[in-house]
């Protein structure tokens, strides 16, 4: 008798060991965000106008309100973790942080992480005084455009003008914005992270955006086979889209208004 009840007991503990251990191979990084109280979120520090120090020296910017968001809405605090673009996929492979932030799509990438919805416009655009008419690439003709050398900017810029565009190249993009905003060119052609801030800051020039020459929307990166995580990003985007959150985020950050269309690949 005492045999077999000693026997009973330890079936039942070895029963309950293995629940615990199936339990702990379960659980996934939604689990680990909500039981520590806080999600870890990659971001660049010094990447404006998606995230940079504000005078306050806090992070602010269109990446913090995307992420701040998401945080909220799983009830964690947020911890922001500077990044760089050499270590960020490690960090998140390594489960240094949980997700990324600003992370282009490629076919290279997706062999090691997952991609939730993309959340923000990443877009090469033709800026220029709001006097001067340019709708399209033929509008370019005749035209002198700044660009930062060897740069995808130059790339698209040099597919898309007409033979007769005079386009300027440029080591950097203070030079590319000198060049424009001094009157040596009277295009640019930029990323809208660096067009955000001449957009911003140029109000007799009257900067804007004539067209677009190239768009590849900024995903959210997360670890693969995480799934309830990925569904809790997409949820929490797909809110800030329909109730225009991103919106405003877009016109305080981007200095213009969000175009749907700039968030498909």
């Amino acid at each position: 008798m005492t045999f077999h009840m000693k026997s009973s007991i330890a079936a039942v503990l070895m029963l309950a060991g293995l629940g615990l251990a199936t339990q702990a191979a379960n659980a996934d990084a939604l689990d680990d965000i909500t039981k520590a109280g806080a999600i870890n979120v990659g971001i660049f520090s010094d990447f404006p106008p998606f995230s940079s120090a504000s005078a306050d020296m806090s992070i602010k910017g269109y990446d913090i309100d995307v992420a701040q968001f998401i945080a909220d809405q799983l009830k964690v605090k947020l911890n922001l973790v500077s990044v760089t673009g050499q270590n960020r996929i490690p960090y998140l492979t390594d489960k240094r942080v949980d997700i990324l932030m600003s992370v282009g799509y490629s076919k290279e990438r997706e062999q090691v992480i997952d991609f939730a919805a993309a959340y923000a416009p990443y877009y090469i655009a033709v800026i220029g005084p709001a006097a001067l008419k340019v709708e399209g690439k033929d509008d370019l003709a005749d035209k002198s455009i700044a660009v930062n050398r060897g740069t995808l900017e130059d790339t698209s810029l040099t597919e898309a003008a007409p033979a007769s565009a005079d386009i300027r190249r440029f080591d950097n993009y203070n030079s590319v914005i000198q060049a424009f905003i001094s009157g040596q060119t009277q295009l640019m052609v930029v990323g809208n992270d660096v067009g955000a801030q001449v957009l911003a800051r140029q109000e007799a020039l009257k900067p804007e955006q004539k067209f677009q020459l190239l768009t590849s929307p900024s995903h959210i990166g997360l670890n693969k086979n995480e799934d309830r995580l990925k569904q809790a990003v997409n949820n929490a985007v797909a809110r800030m889209l329909a109730d225009g959150k991103l919106d405003e985020s877009s016109k305080a950050w981007l200095k213009t208004p969000l175009n749907p269309d700039n968030l498909k690949d």
